[in-house]
């Protein structure tokens, strides 16, 4: 039985790694998914492509989630081509590495309107689309926002806030029958940590050395958690983090 036959969800920053792998999952589980991207357009249509070849139905809509302009383009076409929202996966970020001594006021900024400004703007507009049986906000965090590794400062105080707007919210919106969970993956293996140069290498080395599964993560490890946590099989589950790091800490 499809867990989330008959669902809409908008699955944000969803052309490529965790956000796509998130959005076919929810394909193959029966959800009509808006795959949102900012400039990756091919890369999002083949995401399409993938979710209508299960069966279901997607859409692909280009839009900055640090803009809230953007945001209100994005649900009003998921309105006009679903008529509904059920789910909201707030995945769309940024990261980079880089010392204390190059931090500038613009990478600040960009860091914090995108994943942290980007995911209030984005669950403040949900709440003009969910129905009255409520609906489900993941926000995919990280576990760098307590492992907190050097050169990271900036991109891991956007994910301690994450957590942090994810216990908050969870409290104002349950009135409302709406459940905030948080996702915390450790090192996924997807083209921006490629492009990071963080899938080889020291680093990749050092974490697989504390990880006791052994490897680093794949996008298909982090998808079936937000699958569970957009179902009804998690109807009493809000406010919390899922570390998934092959236990990583």
């Amino acid at each position: 039985m499809s867990k989330l036959k008959d669902k809409v969800a908008i699955v944000t920053g969803a052309s490529k790694g965790i956000g796509a792998e998130i959005a076919r999952h929810f394909g193959r589980e029966g959800a009509s998914v808006v795959v949102n991207y900012a400039s990756s357009k091919d890369a999002a249509d083949k995401v399409v492509k993938d979710i209508e070849a299960s069966g279901t139905k997607a859409i692909a809509v280009k839009a900055d989630m640090s803009k809230s302009a953007d945001i209100e383009h994005l649900f009003k076409e998921t309105q006009n081509a679903f008529g509904r929202l059920d789910i909201l996966v707030n995945n769309a970020g940024i990261y980079r590495s880089c010392p204390l001594e190059d931090i500038t006021e613009e990478l600040y900024h960009r860091h914090f309107n995108l994943n942290v400004l980007g995911l209030l703007l984005c669950t403040k507009e949900s709440l003009k689309y969910f129905g009255k049986d409520g609906g489900s906000v993941i926000n995919i965090s990280s576990v760098a926002s307590t492992n907190a590794p050097a050169n990271l400062s900036i991109y891991c105080a956007t994910k301690a806030a994450v957590d942090a707007l994810t216990r908050s919210l969870s409290k104002e919106l349950g009135p409302r029958n709406i459940r905030v969970n948080a996702i915390n993956p450790g090192l996924i293996e997807t083209e921006g940590v490629h492009k990071a140069g963080f899938s080889e290498g020291e680093f990749r080395e050092w974490i697989e050395s504390e990880t006791p599964l052994g490897r680093i993560g794949q996008p298909d490890d982090v998808s079936p958690a937000a699958v569970f946590l957009a179902s009804s099989d998690s109807k009493w589950i809000t406010g919390e983090h899922w570390t998934i790091t092959g236990g990583f800490r």
